[in-house]
């Protein structure tokens, strides 16, 4: 059974920066993705970024391109997202989720399919203000 925990979130000012985490228990295929997904107030969920975990290629939303950075530390027990130039728009509570199966050495061509991760955590609040 994989479980995912999420950290690091918290209230910053619009132009600062948050390092979420996420530790990582149970088994996962090195062909398995995880990613980052948001959910703010009256919207529904949508990726962030993602990595396969075995090829370590990533994918951006367009709307963080350039701001987020998606990694997972060497033993890949640990997912990170720093997210620099927060803006109020960035405000939403974000998830670490996890695909047990992704395409062997890569990411899918549509990898911010949320109902495709079978794990879940129980998310952390950001909250930029302006």
């Amino acid at each position: 059974q994989v479980q995912l925990v999420e950290s690091g979130g918290g209230s910053v000012q619009a132009g600062g920066s948050l390092r979420l985490s996420c530790a990582v228990s149970g088994y996962l295929y090195s062909r398995s993705c995880m990613g980052w997904f948001r959910q703010a107030p009256g919207k529904e969920r949508e990726g962030v970024a993602v990595i396969h975990r075995g090829g370590g290629d990533t994918a951006y939303a367009d709307s963080v391109k350039g701001r987020f950075t998606i990694s997972q530390d060497s033993a890949k027990y640990n997912l990170y997202l720093e997210m620099n130039s927060l803006s109020p728009e960035d405000t939403a509570m974000y998830y670490c989720a996890a695909r047990p199966y992704c395409n062997p050495g890569r990411l899918p061509a549509s990898p911010f399919i949320s109902n495709t991760y079978d794990y879940w955590g129980q998310g952390t609040q950001v909250t930029v203000s302006s």
